[in-house]
């Protein structure tokens, strides 16, 4: 029988390590544009995850996990300001979404 939680702790890390290696390009809120979630999302899940099993971790230890650096490191080397036009379609899929 295969450990279904294994196989999700592997496609988890998986998922992050495309993020913060082969696609350092996408932004934040490229992703909440298109998918509703980001890398600070997937941050609070893990958190949320942690609390649950009784593990205490704040919300920078969490961002840190998923950034792989702590996020203050992760801004300066690769997040960009916001274009008008990213925050129009940001603003357009909150109102469709709610």
């Amino acid at each position: 029988m295969t450990d279904t939680t294994a196989l999700e702790a592997a496609a988890f890390r998986r998922l992050l390590q495309h993020l913060n290696e082969a696609r350092t390009d996408v932004q934040n809120i490229d992703l909440m544009i298109l998918a509703g979630f980001c890398r600070n999302c997937l941050a609070d899940w893990y958190r949320e995850a942690a609390d649950a099993a009784g593990v205490a971790m704040d919300k920078e230890q969490a961002r840190e996990h998923v950034y792989g650096m702590p996020f203050s490191d992760w801004k300066a080397r690769h997040q960009r300001e916001a274009t008008p036009e990213q925050l129009a379609a940001f603003k357009a899929a909150q109102e469709r979404h709610g």
